[in-house]
């Protein structure tokens, strides 16, 4: 469910030309953060990434899903890239 809501967000916010979601919480089973939420990665491209410096990516990403960071996200790996990179 949470990856769906990450997608639907990420999807109305970027409009990106690939985007893949994938939930890692399996993978961190036991760890003391895993009560809190659960572990993803984002990997997205998007035209709205074209001049932006990483950090800025991220940002970007964060604030499509901010209020997820406060209620069912732990952790998030974030691969954001414009058109084009490798």
């Amino acid at each position: 469910m949470m990856v769906t809501e990450i997608e639907t967000r990420l999807h109305e916010a970027l409009a990106p030309s690939e985007l893949h979601v994938r939930d890692d919480s399996a993978q961190h089973a036991g760890h003391a953060g895993a009560r809190e939420g659960g572990h993803f990665h984002v990997a997205v491209v998007s035209d709205r990434f074209t001049g932006l410096q990483r950090l800025a990516r991220h940002r970007l990403v964060y604030h499509c899903l901010s209020d997820l960071m406060q209620r069912g996200i732990h952790a998030l790996a974030i691969d954001a890239r414009a058109p084009g990179e490798a």
